[in-house]
């Protein structure tokens, strides 16, 4: 059986998927992993989920305010041994609903090119590239996504 849970960035199952998601970013990133996880601090996330499988907990994510009319999705993971069940996107398509109820307008996020099956998966969801944001701006191992949630 497949729940997701709505919580926050204090909830002891996302906090325990994000510490495996840091050690998988470390051995991809190699040598700009202290970049990038200076920039995904996970204290104060107000919107986060947690996918279970058979009450497991398998995949998570989350969005923050990014501006007046964006979120920004962020730690997206599913554990290796659940990918290839459609977990990412349900989380991704979950975090876009709430996102719109929350009356944004877009998402933006940003994931790095040694992550093709990540890139894939935001083609896939409908996000567009879009140039750097913000702090990965010259960045040459980040590439960043938008999409437009209301029209």
């Amino acid at each position: 059986m497949i729940s997701i849970l709505r919580t926050d960035s204090s909830h002891p199952d996302f906090i325990l998927l994000v510490t495996q998601l840091d050690d998988f970013l470390a051995e991809i990133d190699g040598e700009d992993h202290a970049f990038y996880n200076s920039l995904n601090k996970i204290d104060k996330i107000n919107h986060v989920l947690v996918l279970y499988e058979d009450d497991v907990p398998v995949a998570c994510g989350a969005i923050r305010e990014f501006s007046q009319d964006a979120m920004e999705v962020k730690r997206m993971f599913t554990l290796p041994a659940s990918r290839g069940k459609g977990f990412a996107i349900k989380i991704l398509s979950e975090l876009e609903k709430w996102a719109r109820e929350l009356k944004y307008k877009k998402c933006v996020l940003e994931t790095g090119k040694r992550q093709p099956e990540a890139i894939a998966l935001y083609h896939k969801a409908g996000y567009k590239v879009i140039s750097n944001y913000d702090k990965y701006e010259g960045i040459e191992n980040s590439v960043c996504f938008e999409k437009e949630l209301m029209k």
